[in-house]
């Protein structure tokens, strides 16, 4: 089966040091080469007020991780990190079925753009110059001016 994208983010205590995230990161990367996935990127978001107290904790430590992997590799990582005492949160989220989502949208305005400007007699794509002058166009913008098709 195909690799799947996941967004893991963990929350840590406020108190917590640089080496601490990254010895528990290490972690991380360790399960996720063990189980052959690949991590894409990985963001340290710093300190942050939490939505809610957890544990007497009003602010923690975020890192976001990209990984590329298996549903068993998640399974672990899930596993491994509800029992750290490290970590207050964490939430792992599918994200390659959205973008998924996003790619045929973008693809079927596109194609249904190209489709109106054979119709009117046009090139299917924008040609250099072309267009409302002074505005950034997009490449999913379509032939409309204020919602009425030209």
């Amino acid at each position: 089966m195909a690799d799947r994208q996941y967004e893991l983010v963990y929350i840590l205590p406020p108190d917590t040091t640089e080496q601490q995230v990254a010895e528990l990161h290490a972690q991380v990367e360790a399960i996720v080469a063990r189980l052959n996935g690949r991590i894409e990127k990985t963001e340290n978001w710093g300190r942050k007020r939490l939505a809610y107290e957890i544990g007497r904790n009003k602010e923690g430590v975020y890192v976001l991780d990209v990984i590329n992997g298996n549903g068993e590799l998640m399974k672990e990582i899930d596993r491994r990190l509800k029992v750290m005492d490290q970590v207050i949160r964490h939430m792992i989220v599918r994200v390659d079925q959205e973008k998924k989502v996003v790619e045929r949208t973008q693809t079927k305005r596109r194609t249904e753009s190209e489709r109106r400007r054979v119709k009117r007699g046009l090139p299917p794509q924008r040609q250099p110059g072309e267009g409302r002058s002074g505005v950034d166009i997009d490449e999913g913008d379509d032939d409309r001016v204020e919602g009425v098709e030209v």
